[in-house]
């Protein structure tokens, strides 16, 4: 497990999300089919699934929240997301959270709502649509947890999925090219720490360019 100052990095395997853990605070468990693999790099760190008391989703899809529902049951954790995406959750809408993909259903789940402004720990969260209408990202004025809104490299999310929009990703890349971003930690790939800035232009340009 790698770390960047108090943000621990689990990177993701197979079609798994990133997972990240900053404090008390569990972000973006994957869909479960590697919960192993995560709890195990999560005590080999020092930690015990105990230290962790809340699960942050950038956004509602299964393979970055597939995992809550075992362990909101075992450990008792807190689920935080946008609310548009609770909404999402709570209309058990197999396909928008890609859960039929993993040959899974939605759960139900206790989720709090976490909107434009809130704050969780030391970030700030910013509202992102476009890969979902909910999806947030979470800042701290040095370090952009980004899920799948910006990868590294320049790259974004796909926005062909049920409540993605293109439109709502241009958008959303144009507010966090203004942040003055020093690491960029993305859903899926390898983090960044050189040059970011650099690579949220080059995203801006790109979506602008569709």
């Amino acid at each position: 497990m790698d770390s960047v100052g108090n943000i621990k990095i689990i990177p993701g395997k197979n079609r798994d999300s990133n997972v990240y853990i900053i404090d008390d605070i569990l972000i973006d468990p994957g869909s479960g089919e590697t919960l192993e693999y995560v709890i195990d790099e999560i005590q080999k760190s020092g930690m015990s699934m105990d230290d962790i008391n809340k699960i942050v989703n950038t956004h509602n899809h299964f393979d970055h929240m597939g995992a809550d529902k075992y362990l909101q049951d075992t450990y008792g954790y807190e689920i935080y997301m946008h609310p548009l995406d609770i909404k999402t959750v709570e209309d058990k809408d197999d396909d928008a959270l890609v859960a039929s993909s993993f040959g899974m259903q939605v759960p139900d789940l206790d989720i709090k709502p976490l909107n434009e402004g809130d704050k969780i720990g030391d970030f700030e969260v910013i509202h992102t649509p476009g890969h979902t209408r909910g999806g947030i990202c979470l800042f701290d004025g040095e370090n952009l947890i980004s899920g799948d809104t910006i990868f590294s490299g320049g790259n974004f999310g796909r926005t062909d999925l049920p409540t993605g929009n293109l439109e709502d990703m241009k958008d959303s890349i144009e507010k966090l090219s203004k942040l003055d971003v020093s690491n960029l930690f993305p859903g899926h790939g390898p983090y960044a720490i050189t040059a970011v800035s650099d690579q949220l232009k080059l995203a801006l340009m790109l979506a602008s360019s569709l």
